[in-house]
């Protein structure tokens, strides 16, 4: 059970996780949140087995974690940023924009996936900030990420006459 002080949400698991994003298994790639400071940070893992259902496809003799597979894992674990702040719990949300993806090495199974995401920005339903991807201390991959809350963005919409 997450445990609440000043402001600081930690160690969330899977069950508490849902409650604030709507993503679910098989595309849930977030384990346990260890510590969110809403509107500021979050910092969690993904534990990648080989029962996952997509190494045997990528690849039978070298699986490895697909590329879409690991900006999903930052971009939910940057969710946590924001949709943890007052009225924005299990909103659904999308993506505006990814920039400065990169992939500096492969992760396999057995490898414990450490991601650290940092809201730098976050206004009428608009959240910006990045995502930092771990193995062993080693940077896996990082990406910049720009996500939007529709159901909060859609009331900032100019209606034409």
């Amino acid at each position: 059970m997450a445990e609440k002080k000043e402001n600081i949400i930690q160690d969330m698991d899977v069950y508490e996780i849902q409650q604030y994003q709507q993503n679910r298994y098989p595309l849930l790639f977030i384990d346990k949140i260890i510590k969110v400071i809403p509107g500021k940070s979050a910092i969690g893992y993904k534990n990648f087995t080989y029962n996952e259902w997509f190494f045997p496809a990528h690849f039978e003799d070298e699986p490895n974690v697909p590329g879409f597979i690991q900006i999903e894992a930052l971009t939910q674990n940057f969710l946590m940023t924001f949709l943890t702040l007052p009225g924005n719990k299990g909103k659904k949300t999308g993506f505006v924009s990814i920039k400065n993806a990169i992939f500096k090495r492969k992760i396999v199974p057995g490898d414990r996936f450490d991601i650290e995401s940092e809201l730098k920005s976050y206004r009428r339903g608009l959240a910006k900030g990045s995502s930092l991807g771990y193995v062993n201390g080693e940077v896996a991959c990082a990406a910049d990420l720009v996500i939007a809350i529709p159901d909060i963005l859609n009331q900032y919409t100019p209606v034409s006459k």
